[in-house]
Formats: C-alpha cells, sequence, structure tokens
C-alpha cells in the first residue's frame, strides 16, 4: 500500500487553480454516499488557502501531497460520536466516489484517512475550525491530472462477474 502513496505523491500538481465547477461536482460526487437514515450527514471544506494547506499537511504522513497541492477537501461527519462509533461504510464510498469523479473531472486525487486516528481528527477539526457537532475524517488534496495515475484500470470490466 506504501507503494502506491509513493509513486502518487511524486506527482506534479498542476499550476493553475482548480475550477469551481469541477469542485462542484466532486462534491456532488461524494454525496451519493448512503448514510443512516437516508440523510446526507456529510459537511465538506474546500482549502485552497497555502497556510492552511500547509498546516494540514503536519497533521498525516504524507505532507508534500497537501502541502503542494492547489486544493484539498476536508470531509466531515454530523455526529457526537467517538472513535470507533462513525459511518465507515459511508466514509469509504464517499471518499471512493471523490476518487472516481477527480479522474472524470481530469484531475488526479487521493483519500488521505485521518480516521480512525483521533490525534489527527482532533488536530484537523482545530485548524479548520470546526463545531462541536462534527468529527473531521479524511483529507483530499487534488489538482494534478489523472492520467498520470496508474491505478485507473482497477474498475476493469473483464474484474466484473456476474453469477445468474
Amino acid at each position: 500500500m506504501d507503494a502506491i502513496f509513493e509513486r502518487v505523491s511524486i506527482r506534479k500538481y498542476q499550476d493553475r487553480p482548480v475550477e469551481p465547477e469541477k469542485t462542484q461536482a466532486l462534491l456532488r460526487a461524494a454525496m451519493q454516499a448512503p448514510s443512516a437514515a437516508n440523510q446526507q450527514p456529510w459537511e465538506f471544506y474546500v482549502v485552497t488557502n497555502k497556510d492552511v494547506l500547509a498546516q494540514l499537511s503536519q497533521v498525516q504522513p504524507f505532507a508534500g501531497m497537501t502541502k503542494n497541492a492547489p486544493a484539498a477537501i476536508v470531509s466531515a461527519y454530523r455526529t457526537n460520536c467517538k472513535l470507533p462509533e462513525y459511518a465507515q461504510v459511508d466514509l469509504s464510498i464517499a471518499m471512493e466516489n471523490l476518487w472516481l469523479e477527480t479522474c472524470a473531472q481530469g484531475l488526479g486525487g487521493v483519500w488521505l484517512g485521518i480516521a480512525p486516528q483521533e490525534e489527527r481528527m482532533q488536530a484537523v477539526e482545530r485548524i479548520l475550525g470546526l463545531p462541536n457537532t462534527l468529527r473531521a475524517f479524511a483529507i483530499f488534496p487534488y489538482g494534478y491530472p489523472a492520467e498520470e495515475r496508474s491505478q485507473r484500470d482497477r474498475f476493469d470490466e473483464a474484474r466484473i462477474h456476474y453469477v445468474r
């Protein structure tokens, strides 16, 4: 698994900002995740401020990916729960949706999970000034050409099997 992140971490980000329309498409995709009681408990913080990106890079192990990205999405979940009582399935699906949409939008992105590491979650919550009812769960830096990612083929149709 580390090898995947090492390959991704040396990618060069685009020099230009990411268009707001592309960011909105990413967030629409993430909101397709299911959630308890058919509600969408997700909140998203789109970070483009370089100082804040640099602070966020200090709380996760792949610092260069966040620090050098033109933008990052931080996902948060509306809950009072403490670990590990959170919707892991929702989190995984939302982040997978983000990644798939970055490919569709011609951007590269990678999910840097900060859950279930309590210290990292609290650090991100402090940096962004999240209200007490929100828990931070993941950082998603994006903005490099998706074509360069070698994992795009992991959803190859040949890997889909039908049992009838």
